[in-house]
């Protein structure tokens, strides 16, 4: 594939001679680098199936070592399940312990879990606790695993009619589905599991709590992280936040910002999103996974590219994603710019040969930052700065200072608010499409900052 070989190109170029001021020359490595703390990691969504064009294992373990390139420390996998043959969902398994034959065998994922662990990279995956497929054996072989409605129907959930719900007060199911759990971290050692629809009011929050215990426990000295599919800040979710997961999905953040930017974008709403979504975080016990897309914003509700999601915006809200607060996700093909929607019903493949290589470049730069600043790490303090320019966002990190235009215009700001003294740009907006570089600047407590519009600029004061 075309972006297979320019990224090769790119490793062979991860060390960049750089101008700074005064004339002395550094190295910034933005490939391959590795964070600094748990707190500092990336997570990354692979659809097996739509990763390359064969769409197996096999496959994808060759490329582990690009993600690793990229900086990639958790892999989180789309259901890897046989699917129900009604929509060929992968949120409609048919076994929850054996693995889609198109994408490969159990000998296979364990070949993919092994290189990945040899590369430093955790997988995690994506867990369906709550229904299977409608054609799945259970339904003739263990009727009583279903929950049923006042006319002894089985339910299918939310009007979904490809699944099925579960029945978490027979405890027989209970055992069976924390078997399949444990048979995956048993087997192929993977590291988590990204779960499901975590706020399904028939699973007992109990239950998440048994079983999470279990699997932090089952096998002495590995570490076991569990993140819910949920907003657990919603009013709703709240009783969530006793389960026990690791982390948490902003849900309200990332449907605030696209809902902005379909209405009509306003930096100070923006702000005003930020500061809700940081007092709401402030109140929970996990950790939040932030994102600007996945597959569910990408394909489903007639498909979202980030361009028609965010417009020319999409640039400026990839700073804020990995800067600004929580672990930040990268969607399969948003680091080239996700230049198309991905039926993930018939893994619709990745077109990596479309390269927006202003994204790919900002967004292996931001990994590198978030990776190697401790001030950056997921729960660290944010402090807002004030801005000559309505249009214009600035953000402070302890030592790093984010600046981010949404303006339609080029502007002059002034920041206020800085500690004067002498900073690296590690990004700028306007030089960023020919690849990362960095420069040395000595800056006053309130400098005057010339963007460009839809700019970007992020300072790390030394």
């Amino acid at each position: 594939m075309v972006v297979m070989k320019y990224w090769s190109n790119m490793i062979l170029a991860a060390v960049l001679m750089l101008s700074a001021c005064g004339g002395a020359s550094k190295s910034l490595v933005v490939d391959s680098t590795q964070p600094v703390s748990d707190g500092n990691r990336v997570i990354y969504q692979m659809n097996v199936g739509a990763f390359t064009a064969e769409g197996t294992f096999q496959a994808a373990t060759k490329q582990l070592a690009r993600l690793d390139s990229l900086g990639v420390d958790i892999i989180w996998l789309m259901p890897i399940y046989p699917r129900g043959a009604t929509m060929n969902s992968p949120y409609a398994a048919m076994d929850y312990k054996a693995v889609n034959p198109r994408y490969g065998t159990i000998d296979d994922v364990k070949a993919f879990v092994a290189h990945a662990h040899q590369l430093g990279i955790k997988v995690w995956l994506d867990w369906v606790p709550n229904h299977v497929a409608q054609e799945n054996p259970w339904v003739q072989t263990h009727p009583d695993y279903f929950t049923r409605n006042d006319k002894g129907n089985m339910i299918h959930p939310h009007g979904w009619g490809d699944v099925l719900e579960l029945n978490y007060q027979n405890p027989e199911l209970v055992k069976e589905v924390n078997s399949a759990l444990k048979f995956w971290i048993e087997t192929c050692d993977i590291d988590g599991y990204r779960c499901d629809y975590v706020s399904s009011p028939t699973i007992p929050v109990a239950y998440w709590q048994d079983i999470i215990a279990q699997l932090k426990t089952l096998v002495p000295g590995k570490k076991i992280e569990m993140m819910s599919e949920t907003d657990i800040t919603d009013r709703h979710n709240q009783r969530i936040d006793s389960c026990g997961f690791d982390y948490d999905y902003a849900w309200s953040f990332q449907g605030s910002m696209a809902r902005l930017c379909r209405r009509g974008f306003n930096a100070d709403t923006l702000k005003s999103i930020c500061q809700r979504f940081l007092d709401k975080s402030a109140k929970v016990k996990n950790r939040r996974m932030v994102y600007l897309t996945n597959h569910d914003q990408n394909y489903n509700d007639g498909g979202n590219t980030l361009r028609k999601f965010y417009g020319e915006n999409r640039y400026g809200l990839t700073v804020l994603e990995f800067t600004f607060y929580g672990m930040p996700l990268i969607y399969n093909g948003q680091e080239i710019g996700d230049p198309d929607t991905l039926n993930y019903f018939t893994d619709a493949k990745v077109k990596w040969q479309r390269v927006d290589h202003k994204m790919l470049n900002t967004v292996r730069t931001l990994i590198a930052l978030h990776h190697q600043q401790p001030a950056l790490a997921e729960s660290a303090p944010v402090k807002f700065l004030n801005t000559s320019c309505s249009d214009v966002l600035a953000w402070q990190r302890d030592n790093v200072v984010v600046v981010v235009s949404f303006a339609d215009y080029d502007t002059e700001v002034t920041i206020d608010g800085i500690e004067a003294g002498n900073y690296q740009q590690w990004l700028n907006s306007q030089t960023i499409y020919n690849g990362p570089s960095l420069t040395k600047n000595s800056l006053p407590a309130s400098p005057t900052l010339s963007l460009e519009a839809k700019g970007y600029a992020v300072y790390v004061k030394q």
